[in-house]
């Protein structure tokens, strides 16, 4: 009898212990907002591939926006989730401006907003902190590694596939790149055009340098991302110029694909933009929520990658 009843109290004791355990873990999950810029590009599905697995390893309840390229729609996606009542918004910035509005209707809701990826100009006290890489740091590495590889050149004429305008990523990596390059009498930017971060702007951008200078004179091409550079070499092929030969290319993402170009000996060098931001995202949003302070940017940390070492870090990555 006696054991019988040590078995019950064992047994009360466990299911209470479990329930309370249930009961906490259910407490734990939140729900956030995520708004996305859209999927432009190779890095950028990538990305919200990474957030919403992140989200689900961490019991978070993710509610998704693509962006679809329209500022209009994000601020719409932004005034959804303050409707909602989520507990933290995440904004992947198109545009740096036109925020500030939205992002008081947030704080007047009290709902934090964590700004990742882009930066924005919005006063800085209506959202918490920005989880990015250093985009004018990742232009003066582009353009580090161009001067490298052409210090034995009197002259290289250099054009530039820029991103979409307006967006940070791509007025950082303009800056960066052209406050290095002015550091070598050498080098020299010929041409700027936006490609707005895809394949096709990319491409239709190299055929307008091709098509607008001697292609002769072209040393290299620096785009801003590296769906835009792959657009280029395409269109590089077309006009049956060598990539990566007769015009040296160095572009920012480092994403599968232009691993392959560079196996392939068509591409030269890529700058890491990493897509797995949603472990600092999401540890960040149960800080502040907890009452820590956070600092203004939580960096993300960047690398280069070259054709030497493209067929192993692609092997990495996929496993094949």
């Amino acid at each position: 009898m006696r054991s019988r009843q040590l078995l019950l109290a064992v047994l009360v004791t466990i299911f209470a212990i479990l329930g309370s355990a249930v009961l906490v873990h259910a407490q734990d999950q939140i729900t956030v907002g995520f708004a996305q810029t859209g999927s432009e590009s190779g890095w950028r599905t990538a990305f919200t591939e990474a957030m919403i697995a992140e989200a689900e390893s961490q019991n978070i309840n993710l509610i998704f926006s693509d962006g679809q390229q329209k500022q209009e729609n994000q601020i719409a996606a932004l005034r959804s989730f303050i409707a909602q009542g989520v507990d933290a918004i995440i904004l992947a910035p198109l545009v740096e401006t036109g925020w500030d509005e939205v992002f008081q209707e947030a704080q007047d809701a009290g709902i934090p907003v964590f700004i990742i990826d882009r930066n924005v100009t919005a006063d800085p006290s209506l959202y918490v902190t920005r989880i990015a890489s250093d985009f004018v740091y990742e232009g003066r590495l582009a353009a580090a590694w161009l001067a490298t590889a052409t210090a034995n050149r009197e002259q290289c004429n250099i054009v530039e596939l820029y991103g979409t305008v307006g967006s940070s990523a791509a007025i950082d990596r303009a800056t960066g790149f052209a406050e290095t390059i002015a550091l070598f009498p050498n080098l020299e930017l010929v041409a700027s055009q936006s490609g707005d971060f895809t394949r096709t702007g990319g491409k239709e951008v190299m055929e307008s340098f091709l098509n607008s200078l001697d292609p002769a004179s072209i040393c290299a091409v620096f785009g801003h991302n590296d769906d835009m550079l792959i657009g280029a070499i395409e269109a590089m092929k077309e006009a049956g110029i060598d990539p990566a030969d007769d015009i040296l290319t160095v572009s920012v993402d480092a994403i599968d694909d232009i691993f392959v170009s560079m196996m392939n000996g068509d591409a030269n060098a890529t700058v890491l933009l990493s897509p797995n931001m949603g472990v600092q995202a999401y540890a960040a949003i149960r800080s502040y929520l907890a009452g820590e302070t956070l600092p203004a940017l939580i960096p993300v940390p960047s690398a280069m990658y070259f054709q030497d070492t493209a067929a192993e870090e692609y092997a990495a990555r996929t496993g094949g």
